[in-house]
Formats: C-alpha cells, sequence, structure tokens
C-alpha cells in the first residue's frame, strides 16, 4: 500500500558527493519517520541517517557519517533526501530508503522499504 522509491545512485570518486531520493506513495495519511539505511557486502544493514516530522523534524546520523551527510524532508512531497558529501570508500553499499507512519482510512501503523540503490565510491 506504501511504496518508496530511491534514486540517485551511482558512481563516484574518493571526495565527491551525491544526492539521494526516496518518494514515498500510496495510502498514507501521515509519515512520522523516515531514514536512509545502507548494506555493504559482507556488513549487516545499518542506520545512516533519519528524520522525524515531530516539532519541524529532528534528525539523527550515525557517527560515520556525522558532518558529511545531511538528511532533508518535503514533507509535503513525502520526500527524503541524504546529500552524501566527501564520500569514502568505506560509503559503498546499498542504500535504502525507510518510512514509517499511518495508513489512510484505516489508520493502521505502516512501514516500508524501498528497493535500494547502488552507490560506489571509488577511485
Amino acid at each position: 500500500q506504501v511504496q518508496l522509491v530511491e534514486s540517485g545512485g551511482g558512481l563516484v570518486q574518493p571526495g565527491g558527493s551525491l544526492r539521494l531520493s526516496c518518494v514515498a506513495s500510496g495510502t498514507i495519511f501521515t509519515i512520522n519517520g523516515m531514514g536512509w539505511y545502507r548494506q555493504a557486502p559482507g556488513k549487516e544493514r545499518e542506520l545512516v541517517a533519519a528524520i522525524t516530522s515531530v516539532s519541524g523534524g529532528s534528525t539523527n546520523y550515525a557517527d560515520s557519517v556525522k558532518g558529511r551527510f545531511t538528511i532533508s524532508r518535503d514533507n509535503a512531497k513525502n520526500t527524503v533526501y541524504l546529500q552524501m558529501n566527501s564520500l569514502k570508500p568505506e560509503d559503498t553499499a546499498v542504500y535504502y530508503c525507510n518510512a514509517e507512519g499511518v495508513r489512510r482510512y484505516s489508520y493502521r501503523p505502516f512501514e516500508s522499504w524501498g528497493q535500494g540503490t547502488q552507490v560506489t565510491v571509488s577511485s
């Protein structure tokens, strides 16, 4: 009922930048929070950044990306962005978008994941 579509991944050199986007659609009443996760080969999925709509929005970042990544949200468009600067090879991973909120009509909670977008940082 709720679909997430990520875009913006690709190949970039170390020190470069990418901006990921994730658009949520479907029977959504409200989205309470959205976030980005990533999973590198041989590693478990980890939270990269998250943002909520409470009190205008609050953010949380993994220590490994603080100061380099910025998460933002356009509530009107149900879209979340991840601006990634100063990219490092260790940032290479599949990045997944996540959203949780309340469904329209039924007011039941939902949690949805995108299909993932590949980010490769390499020379």
